[in-house]
């Protein structure tokens, strides 16, 4: 019998209705990820945990708004919101989430110069969050992801989960996404097209 770990991914008040950077909807999907929190043996949380002045807030960059581009030394980057600020409020696990279970908690876009949307590695794609070698460590071989945003840092995470050769599956009725220009589609066809479940409860 495969090993199986949840990841439940970015469920913070940021990301919620009247958050900072919030996911339209983010919070219906409480009961479902609590649902799939109370049927796993092992579950990770993930939480977006960026100091003041990050390099991917548009308040960083003179004459930039949130959602414009520009171009770092790893490649595109998208500018967010001020959001997820070290030990704010909203940075804080949304208070319906059973984060109790949670057996292991990776923290991710604390490093000021590069933003990190994957649970996995950071948007270079070099440097490693441990996620990985933890779950190896663990026996895990199979993923199930759920949370926030589908299409940024859920979709990114699951990418990469597959990559380090483990069997991956997101729940899509516990995961709500941004369509930033239309990204959903987008990345629910690259998650599909590389072998990805893409579950729709």
């Amino acid at each position: 019998m495969l090993m199986k770990a949840l990841i439940v991914v970015d469920v913070q008040n940021d990301f919620c209705p009247g958050g900072a950077l919030a996911v339209s909807g983010g919070n219906e999907i409480l009961p479902r990820v609590n649902q799939l929190i109370s049927s796993f043996d092992h579950v990770i949380l993930t939480q977006d945990w960026h100091p003041a002045g990050h390099s991917s807030f548009a308040s960083s960059h003179v004459g930039k708004a949130p959602f414009d581009t520009i171009m770092m030394p790893y490649g595109e980057q998208t500018l967010w919101p001020d959001h997820c600020l070290q030990n704010s409020f909203g940075s804080m696990f949304y208070a319906e989430l059973n984060a109790t279970k949670a057996q292991h908690i990776v923290r991710k876009g604390f490093r000021p110069e590069v933003d990190s949307y994957s649970a996995f590695f950071e948007n270079d794609h070099v440097t490693t969050t441990g996620l990985g070698d933890y779950l190896t460590s663990n026996k895990i071989e199979a993923v199930t992801l759920c949370g926030l945003a589908t299409d940024y840092c859920v979709a990114f995470s699951a990418i990469d989960a597959k990559n380090l050769g483990f069997k991956v599956t997101v729940d899509l009725s516990a995961c709500r996404g941004i369509n930033l220009g239309g990204s959903l589609p987008v990345m629910l066809a690259t998650m599909q097209a590389i072998g990805i479940d893409l579950q729709k409860g």
